[in-house]
Protein backbone atom coordinates (compact mmCIF):
# COMPACT_ATOMS: atom_id res chain seq x y z
CA UNK A 1 0.00 0.00 0.00
CA UNK A 2 3.02 2.25 -0.31
CA UNK A 3 3.55 2.61 3.43
CA UNK A 4 7.13 2.84 4.65
CA UNK A 5 8.38 0.03 6.87
CA UNK A 6 10.72 0.66 9.78
CA UNK A 7 12.64 -1.95 11.72
CA UNK A 8 14.16 -1.69 15.18
CA UNK A 9 16.22 -4.18 17.13
CA UNK A 10 15.01 -5.20 20.59
CA UNK A 11 17.93 -3.32 22.15
CA UNK A 12 16.98 -0.14 20.22
CA UNK A 13 13.42 -0.33 21.53
CA UNK A 14 14.58 -1.03 25.09
CA UNK A 15 17.06 1.85 24.95
CA UNK A 16 14.46 4.25 23.58
CA UNK A 17 12.04 3.47 26.39
CA UNK A 18 14.32 2.80 29.37
CA UNK A 19 17.67 4.30 28.45
CA UNK A 20 19.31 0.88 28.46
CA UNK A 21 19.42 -1.60 25.61
CA UNK A 22 19.86 -4.36 28.17
CA UNK A 23 16.66 -3.59 30.11
CA UNK A 24 14.48 -6.48 31.14
CA UNK A 25 10.82 -6.96 30.29
CA UNK A 26 9.71 -5.68 33.70
CA UNK A 27 11.72 -2.46 33.22
CA UNK A 28 10.22 -1.92 29.77
CA UNK A 29 6.71 -2.54 31.11
CA UNK A 30 7.26 -0.15 34.03
CA UNK A 31 8.53 2.63 31.76
CA UNK A 32 5.75 2.17 29.19
CA UNK A 33 3.23 2.38 32.03
CA UNK A 34 4.88 5.53 33.39
CA UNK A 35 5.45 7.24 30.02
CA UNK A 36 1.85 6.73 28.95
CA UNK A 37 0.40 7.68 32.34
CA UNK A 38 -1.37 4.36 32.69
CA UNK A 39 -2.91 3.28 36.01
CA UNK A 40 -1.87 -0.33 35.47
CA UNK A 41 0.60 -2.16 33.24
CA UNK A 42 -0.68 -3.03 29.76
CA UNK A 43 -2.34 -6.43 29.39
CA UNK A 44 -1.62 -8.86 27.90
CA UNK A 45 2.09 -8.64 28.66
CA UNK A 46 2.99 -8.46 24.95
CA UNK A 47 1.03 -5.21 24.72
CA UNK A 48 3.87 -3.47 26.58
CA UNK A 49 6.25 -4.59 23.83
CA UNK A 50 3.95 -3.22 21.14
CA UNK A 51 3.57 0.09 22.96
CA UNK A 52 7.35 0.30 23.50
CA UNK A 53 7.86 -0.21 19.78
CA UNK A 54 5.37 2.57 19.00
CA UNK A 55 7.11 4.91 21.47
CA UNK A 56 10.47 4.08 19.90
CA UNK A 57 9.14 4.80 16.43
CA UNK A 58 7.68 8.15 17.44
CA UNK A 59 10.86 9.19 19.24
CA UNK A 60 13.03 8.07 16.34
CA UNK A 61 11.21 10.47 14.06
CA UNK A 62 8.85 8.21 12.14
CA UNK A 63 5.76 10.18 13.01
CA UNK A 64 7.52 13.38 14.01
CA UNK A 65 8.85 13.89 10.48
CA UNK A 66 5.41 13.37 8.95
CA UNK A 67 3.79 15.76 11.42
CA UNK A 68 6.42 18.41 10.72
CA UNK A 69 5.85 18.05 6.98
CA UNK A 70 2.07 18.34 7.43
CA UNK A 71 2.44 21.42 9.63
CA UNK A 72 4.75 23.02 7.05
CA UNK A 73 2.20 22.31 4.30
CA UNK A 74 -0.56 23.90 6.38
CA UNK A 75 1.57 26.99 6.99
CA UNK A 76 2.13 27.24 3.23
CA UNK A 77 -1.62 27.04 2.69
CA UNK A 78 -1.54 23.53 1.25
CA UNK A 79 -3.14 20.57 3.03
CA UNK A 80 -5.79 21.10 5.68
Amino acid sequence: AGLPVETYTPSEVKAAVTGSGQAGKSQVTAMVTRLLGMDAPPRPADAADALALAICHIWRGGTRARLAAAEAAIRRGGAR
